[in-house]
């Protein structure tokens, strides 16, 4: 079992993904600005939350272009005709959360919904809860970049406290109680994933993305990749247009020291060597994000300066529609965000690009590459061991 020197035994897990989250949070925005020196840094905007906990965003975002497109995919504004890239990036955001209070009964009662295998107990209360985790979407501007995602996260639902039991609010403890008692932890665990969203495919982007994310996995256990990689296509799937958001990558949650529904072989082999304690899976964790810039800044580093067309901005934008209508309709971490008190909303919708299109009854042509992207959204691919 890999483990992480960085990490400290003695430091409670709440502080050690504190720590960890702000030091990746420096490392992946710092090698966005390295590679694209001449455009504006990113803004950086620390925040409390009034109801508990502080957090950062660093945001990109640039000027929206004023393309206009006609139905045949032709482009009416002389402005844009012009393959201009000031950017390498159009909009991205990579945020941190370090968040604590309590859940109302509708997110508990969501939060059951969405992790089955959490021992989340039955309660018409509030119960406390703190959060802390790393959430970032990059939308490079130029239509051969591929969008990514990426989030790692960790979560502590703990009893109630005789303060909050009485007055109904969380109080903090006196100063002349220097060390005060931690809660109990009724439940734990971490999750997260990244996943890579082309417009135009290209095979070998996806195998590399895919085969590093694979090779972080296997430091740590050889069942976590085949079924984190499948658990992102059924994750990442928007039914009402049978296809996937992307390329996929890994996506996983409720990981602890129970027994696991993805992860039933290895759960009940006496010799698996799957992380189970909070200290191996934080290093699995740990893993996984640092491998997030060797998997996406190569890719984006080929790609950003390919010149494009107006019919491949507009395919872009299209496939952009798609993003959006899955993070709005589907996704838990939306959902969950906006039912959070004191939500922050600009940093929940930080996802969404800048620009996008829906168009009634399109009629695009799809050529060979377009074509080419929705075969792999239809039928999911096992990039590791694609062959070309």
């Amino acid at each position: 079992m890999a483990t992480t020197s960085a990490t400290s035994p003695e430091k409670p897990m709440r502080q050690q993904m504190e720590e960890y989250i702000n030091k990746l949070q420096d490392t992946i925005v710092g090698a966005f600005e390295k590679l694209d020196p001449t455009s504006p840094k990113f803004k950086r905007d620390s925040w409390v939350r009034p109801q508990g906990g502080t957090g950062r965003s660093c945001v990109f975002a640039s000027q929206p272009d004023t393309t206009s497109f006609t139905n045949n995919g032709g482009v009416s504004s002389a402005n844009s005709s012009q393959n201009t890239q000031e950017t390498i990036l159009e909009k991205a955001g990579v945020n941190i959360s370090i968040v604590h209070g309590i859940l109302p009964p509708a997110a508990l009662k969501q939060m059951r919904s969405d992790h089955t295998s959490i021992p989340l107990p039955e309660t018409t209360e509030g119960l406390p809860f703190f959060a802390a985790g790393i959430s970032l979407v990059v939308h490079p501007r130029n239509p051969h970049a591929p969008t990514v995602h990426a989030n790692y996260r960790y979560f502590e639902i703990t009893e109630r406290s005789p303060t909050l039991m009485k007055t109904g609010e969380e109080k903090d403890e006196p100063s002349d109680n220097p060390e005060p008692s931690s809660p109990k932890i009724l439940a734990w665990w971490f999750g997260g994933g990244a996943d890579l969203t082309p417009s135009y495919l290209y095979q070998e982007d996806a195998v590399h993305f895919h085969k590093t994310l694979r090779n972080a996995c296997a430091l740590h256990s050889s069942a976590l990749h085949s079924a984190f990689k499948k658990w992102c296509d059924e994750y990442f799937y928007i039914p009402h247009r049978g296809e996937t958001r992307g390329v996929g990558g890994i996506f996983f949650d409720d990981l602890n020291d129970g027994q696991h529904v993805r992860l039933p072989g290895s759960d009940l082999d006496p010799q698996s060597t799957r992380p189970k304690t909070p200290q191996e899976i934080f290093a699995f964790v740990t893993s996984l994000g640092d491998a997030f810039v060797p998997s996406y800044l190569p890719v984006l580093e080929k790609r950003h300066s390919i010149p494009y067309t107006p019919h491949q901005r507009r395919w872009q934008l299209l496939r952009r529609g798609r993003y959006v209508e899955f993070n709005l309709v589907y996704d838990r971490g939306t959902k969950f965000g906006l039912m959070t008190p004191g939500a922050r909303i600009e940093s929940i919708l930080m996802s969404l690009p800048e620009t996008a299109r829906w168009e009634y009854m399109s009629e695009m042509d799809e050529g060979e590459e377009e074509k080419k992207l929705l075969e792999v959204l239809k039928v999911p691919v096992d990039w590791v061991n694609f062959m070309g």
